[in-house]
């Protein structure tokens, strides 16, 4: 049988030079990002969203970083360490404000956003209950796209930027504790943990979350004696769960709280409230009949606080005595931290960035990733967040309708 009765056709070397039909796949153009890492006007804000090394890669793939000077300095990174992995060091922040993407920590200010161009991006925290109606309403009139680091999900619909900064936080906050817990003003001279034959410290954290947990297993492995209170039974088995450990849990009974709490040489309120403002589980009456020296580190401080003797405090001032115990309120303990933590926001916004690019822009990554879409609350000046939409009384859009009306 021939190959033309096979239902082959054998093409001679004439027609195999005729043109032929060819499919092309069809692939989005990638976009050089000009990022700006402006230097953090807060005393209390000491991270910065970019670490040297991760310039060094966006650099390497055709991107420009344009960084103020001494913007990294509080995080112990140095102009000369940006101006090596390829970073343009800028001497003012309106230089580094020229860039068609903002890279912050905490929120613009007045300031900043005067800085802003029309049409910028800015990534940053939110904070929301700080914001006023008149932010919302400036950035609205420079037609940005305003993306916030806590309200970003990943595909299982998890928080990354909190979490990571959660773990941090729990972490650090028991550090914290030990710290004054030993000082001669604030505390009674104890060693946080365990030591043969000394009663090991008690530790109360009151909450269930990732804070909570970290916490636990700092705490834990110093060797302190750890209860644990939630009002979800569904996260306290988690917990036991996470940690392979019969940590003693219970719920938020106030006798329970107060047996614990006379108890307690260190309480870590990291209880967090999805409407943004946390309960006060802990009263004055109860802080009263604490131990003297004992230390409070309220993590929910950013929400209100847990104990109603807390009030917020700063990193230049971080403490203050209420009686006789020590309190611990700052709002972003992450920020005592900012070279571990800026390598942990640095490390989630990288290949961020890097397929942001790919895929031709932030517009193409929005239209593709509805997870990066939920940090959105402004695109092109318009809000599409219903929650602050409903919270300030200002109009809202959908961004998905939002962004088939600019194809």
């Amino acid at each position: 049988m021939n190959d033309k009765a096979k239902g082959f056709v054998q093409f001679s070397g004439k027609e195999q030079l005729l043109p032929q039909e060819e499919v092309l796949e069809k692939r989005p153009k990638k976009n050089q990002l000009v990022i700006g890492l402006p230097k953090e006007q807060s005393a209390n804000e000491r991270r910065i969203a970019l670490v040297p090394s991760a310039v060094n890669i966006l650099v390497e793939n055709g991107h420009r970083v344009l960084i103020e000077a001494n913007a990294g300095a509080s995080s112990h990174f140095l102009d000369t360490h940006y101006a090596d992995a390829g970073a343009e060091v800028v001497s003012t922040a309106e230089e580094a404000f020229k860039a068609d993407m903002i890279l912050k920590i905490a929120p613009p200010t007045t300031e900043e956003i005067d800085m802003l161009g029309n049409q910028q991006t800015i990534i940053s925290s939110l904070f929301l209950p700080n914001r006023e109606k008149s932010f919302f309403t400036s950035l609205m009139a420079k037609k940005t796209k305003a993306i916030s680091y806590e309200n970003i999900q990943d595909k299982s619909g998890a928080f990354p930027v909190i979490k990571s900064m959660s773990e941090i936080v729990g972490n650090t906050a028991v550090l914290v504790a030990a710290e004054y817990l030993c000082d001669r003003n604030y505390g009674n001279g104890v060693m946080l943990g365990g030591f043969p034959g000394i009663r090991p410290t008690e530790v109360v954290v009151i909450g269930a979350g990732t804070v909570a947990e970290y916490a636990i297993r700092s705490a834990m492995g110093m060797g302190a004696q750890v209860k644990v209170f939630d009002n979800s039974t569904y996260k306290l088995r988690a917990i036991q769960r996470h940690l392979g450990s019969r940590v003693y849990t219970a719920t938020l009974q106030p006798d329970l709280i107060m047996n614990a709490l006379r108890q307690a040489d260190v309480v870590i309120a990291a209880k967090h409230a999805s409407c943004g403002v946390s309960p006060c589980l802990i009263t004055e009456d109860m802080v009263k009949q604490m131990k003297a020296g004992s230390v409070v580190i309220d993590v929910s401080i950013d929400q209100g606080g847990c104990f109603e003797t807390s009030k917020v405090t700063s990193h230049q001032y971080p403490v203050f005595q209420a009686h006789g115990v020590t309190h611990y309120c700052v709002p972003n303990i992450a920020s005592r931290v900012p070279h571990t933590a800026s390598f942990a926001l640095s490390n989630f916004l990288t290949p961020l960035l890097l397929t942001m690019a790919d895929m031709g822009g932030i517009d193409e990554l929005l239209k593709r990733d509805a997870a990066f879409g939920k940090g959105i609350y402004l695109y092109n000046g318009i809000l599409t967040n219903k929650h602050i939409s409903d919270l300030y009384d200002l109009p809202f859009r959908d961004l998905e309708l939002l962004m088939a009306a600019y194809r």
